[in-house]
């Protein structure tokens, strides 16, 4: 056929939908690819606009406007021909220039050369969606065509391609709800990467069509009857299981072949919505409905758009799956965002349910991009994103909310708004108190407690499982702990200017600006930072400070300078100081307790007990500790261990704890060990606001009859 008379063929599908002007649009950019890619040829041998002309068949068969038919037309002439973006506006306009410019740079992608380029080139794929959606979609076109002629291409090549479909491609076009492309995706990928597999898979599926073919019509024709007798309207499809979905629930869910396949699956297609709930009904009048397996997807939509009413039955001796839905529904559910264009004349409830949740991920991922600090980090969010199974909450005024399997009451609140999820101190589930870490459930409603001032917990980070949530909780972290760092550096390093006998005003801003050009930093803020953090020492970089000279450097501490006494200010702790002040479990220092700070590289200071057996003993490591002292007004409360030997006799535990209450302590953990038949001993971790506080609680304890000794364990 020639190139002439394909192009009719396109022409005559358009006119099915599009006006002459319009098909002529089409046409003329088809002419221009035409002469562009004159010479051309595809690996196969065919001429290289077979290949624009196969996608715009593509984008037609899910009625695409003519603007994305002339982008599919020209998507390779930017890259291929050397045509400038700028002719291709003067010709086709400057949305058209747009798409192919868009396209075009989605080409230049290769998600598989190294993880961070990968990484990279996503965030180019979300600037583009997020630009214009048709940009993926034509997009998806050109994959769809190159993976149907993988053939001539090298093995390597046809392993890459194959990989990046599945891994990235499928998925979008899930994603945006488009299943007739996301499932053949799925299909060719699997076979160009498991050809023996592929074919052993879809051999037995055709033998076992072939025997259970009247199984399956004796079905249909029951269907069919139940239908005609309640006078309801309804076409009956026999529904196909693809290879790939196959493969993966052998290999994931650890399912036979036959367990997989002896599951018999229809779709009905009817007028309303209303005939759908009716046909529910006809059919669970037929056969016994399995309990748990009944969806309503109509009332509640997937998170891309799709909606059906699912149901598996029990009858013959076998399970019977159907899904139920309207026309328009089986449009969606199999073109997805695309069928937005074919409905933009007529615009209707299902296509802007459709439309609003893909603006809604679309924006979602740009706001993960702008919050995530390095590509790799974003495309770790978004992955989780792309694999949604997802559960629906309410919100206390009965707004629907989607999330993904396992999310928990973080990770709804961050979806209703980023400033709601960072203040969040609370849940109630289903109006009682809940867990902010328990996995919610579909069907709770959910209400979230908030608090001025409070800020998100870095244990999140271990529960939550939406990218949104977890590029929020990191981007407030990350601003946290810099300015903690910045804070803690600053301290230690007047502290030690001190000793030197200046201070940071007295030291011109060219020293200043030595110190950080040596250090190879890029402003005095990184370099207190560093101090903060640990990754610096505070008198090294003083030394260098005060002596005139960057380069000054102190390797050995014994030979740095003898300070004045006041090096030895101690620093305050407040016990509030945040992401970068600890206090080590090993002594559990408690306010009262004379204390030293031991600076951790990257993590910031650790408080130990200045008796501490972990601290260094010899002079030079002595010289590096920061001597702190308590702040006065700590509402904070400590860890404390005690050891209580005691006669064994009934009641005791209970008056310990009575004592530990009495005394307005907390027990956080409680061990008995036996020592012999008379005697005991218990190990208690007990919370204090510190000496004072703990020495009554003691005081306490001691008071009881059956106590013979106690002492705080250090260890």
């Amino acid at each position: 056929m020639s190139a002439e008379a394909t192009v009719d063929v396109l022409a005559s599908e358009l006119s099915t939908y599009l006006d002459t002007n319009r098909i002529n649009q089409v046409r003329r950019a088809y002419y221009y690819a035409e002469q562009a890619h004159e010479g051309q040829m595809r690996k196969s041998g065919d001429r290289y606009i077979t290949h624009p002309l196969a996608v715009a068949h593509i984008l037609a068969g899910l009625k695409l406007d003519h603007q994305s038919l002339m982008a599919a037309m020209l998507h390779d002439v930017i890259e291929d021909t050397g045509i400038p973006k700028d002719a291709l506006a003067d010709q086709f306009g400057e949305d058209v220039a747009e798409l192919v410019d868009g396209v075009s740079k989605l080409t230049q992608i290769e998600f598989r050369t190294r993880a961070e380029a990968q990484a990279e080139n996503f965030q180019k794929m979300t600037l583009a969606m997020a630009r214009d959606i048709r940009v993926i979609l034509v997009k998806l076109a050109d994959r769809l065509h190159n993976m149907r002629t993988l053939g001539p291409m090298p093995y390597e090549k046809r392993q890459r391609i194959a990989n990046e479909t599945l891994d990235i491609y499928a998925p979008i076009a899930n994603r945006l709800g488009m299943h007739s492309i996301c499932t053949e995706l799925e299909d060719l990928g699997f076979a160009s990467l498991y050809p023996m597999r592929s074919k052993y898979i879809s051999k037995a599926v055709a033998k076992l069509r072939g025997s259970h073919r009247e199984i399956i019509d004796d079905i249909r024709g029951k269907l069919q009857e139940k239908l005609e007798e309640r006078s309801l309207p309804g076409r009956i499809l026999g529904r196909e299981k693809h290879l790939n979905s196959i493969y993966n629930k052998m290999k994931f869910k650890q399912k036979s072949f036959h367990e997989i396949m002896d599951v018999y699956a229809f779709r009905i297609i009817t007028d309303t919505e209303d005939d759908c709930y009716r046909i529910l009904g006809a059919v669970h009048s037929l056969y016994k409905p399995l309990p748990g397996r009944f969806k309503d997807y109509i009332a509640m939509p997937k998170a891309n758009g799709y909606q059906s009413l699912h149901t598996t039955l029990f009858g013959m001796h076998v399970n019977i799956e159907i899904q139920i839905r309207t026309e328009e529904m089986e449009h969606i559910a199999n073109n997805g965002i695309a069928a937005h264009w074919m409905y933009k004349n007529e615009p209707s409830s299902v296509t802007s349910v459709n439309q609003r949740q893909v603006d809604r991920w679309v924006k979602g991922l740009m706001e993960m991009r702008e919050r995530a600090d390095d590509s790799l980090e974003f495309i770790e969010h978004v992955k989780v994103d792309l694999f949604p199974d997802e559960i629906y909450v309410f919100t206390p005024k009965g707004k629907i909310m989607e999330l993904p399997s396992g999310a928990t009451p973080v990770d709804f609140a961050y979806a209703i708004h980023t400033d709601i999820g960072n203040a969040c101190v609370a849940c109630r589930i289903n109006r009682t108190l809940g867990s902010l870490s328990q996995p919610l459930q579909s069907g709770q409603t959910v209400e979230i407690i908030t608090a001025p001032g409070a800020r998100p917990n870095p244990a999140w980070l271990s529960f939550v499982v939406t990218g949104k949530a977890r590029s929020s909780i990191r981007h407030v972290l990350k601003n946290q702990k810099r300015a903690e760092s910045l804070d803690l550096g600053k301290t230690l390093l007047k502290k030690s200017l001190k000793g030197f006998g200046t201070s940071l005003s007295q030291i011109g801003e060219r020293q200043i600006q030595a110190v950080v050009s040596h250090n190879q930093v890029s402003s005095f803020e990184d370099l207190v930072s560093d101090i903060g953090l640990g990754n610096r020492m505070a008198y090294l970089v003083a030394r260098q400070l005060v002596s005139g000279n960057a380069e000054d450097q102190v390797a050995d501490p014994a030979s740095a300078p003898i300070m004045d006494k006041a090096d030895n200010t101690p620093v305050t702790i407040r016990g509030t100081e945040g992401l970068l002040v600890r206090f080590a479990n090993c002594c559990k220092p408690i306010p009262g307790d004379p204390v030293v700070g031991v600076m951790d590289s990257g993590k910031g200071m650790v408080i130990h007990s200045d008796t501490c057996s972990k601290l260094p003993e010899d002079g030079e490591g002595r010289s590096r500790l920061t001597h702190l002292k308590w702040a006065k007004d700590i509402a904070k409360e400590f860890s404390v261990e005690l050891r209580v030997e005691l006669e064994r006799q009934r009641g005791v535990i209970a008056e310990l704890a009575n004592a530990v209450a009495m005394a307005d302590g907390n027990i956080e953990r409680i061990n008995v060990e036996e020592q012999n038949a008379r005697l005991g001993i218990v190990s208690l971790v007990v919370h204090v606001n510190g000496r004072r506080h703990l020495a009554r609680l003691m005081r306490r304890i001691r008071n009881i009859r059956a106590v013979t000794h106690i002492n705080r364990v250090r260890h």
